[in-house]
């Protein structure tokens, strides 16, 4: 029998579970997240900084790049946590590679006191560059 795959609740629970291992001993801004695979697999990931400040990589990177190592190629949902009011939306760059892994990915913004907020990575990106601007 397959495994149920976790709802938003769930999701959220697990972001939160990962943003206490959030590296952020410059900013503080300790942020975690939980990506949902197609097949019903959840990666997590945490932010995790460098006194090379460029060298920080954001909680959604990691979590992408852990699915993308481990085989998974397709992405239903991704929750980013963080201790913001309002719930703080992913950067540029997360942006970006969201857009060229997981096009069709719904994004839930969790924030301070349980606010969370629904959108979509189109939503975010309504002017993208992507595989056929090359």
């Amino acid at each position: 029998m397959p495994k149920p795959k976790p709802s938003e609740s769930d999701l959220i629970k697990a972001a939160r579970k990962a943003q206490k291992f959030a590296q952020a001993p410059y900013s503080n801004y300790c942020v975690g997240a939980a990506l949902l695979a197609k097949d019903g697999r959840t990666f997590t990931g945490v932010n995790v900084e460098s006194s090379s400040y460029g060298l920080s990589v954001c909680a959604e990177r990691v979590a992408l790049f852990k699915a993308l190592s481990e085989g998974a190629d397709s992405f239903t949902k991704l929750v980013v946590a963080t201790d913001s009011h309002p719930p703080a939306s992913p950067c540029g760059a997360c942006r970006q590679l969201l857009w060229d892994y997981a096009r069709g990915i719904k994004i839930i913004l969790a924030g301070k006191n349980g606010v969370a907020v629904k959108t979509t990575i189109a939503d975010l990106m309504p002017r993208p560059f992507g595989t056929e601007d090359l």
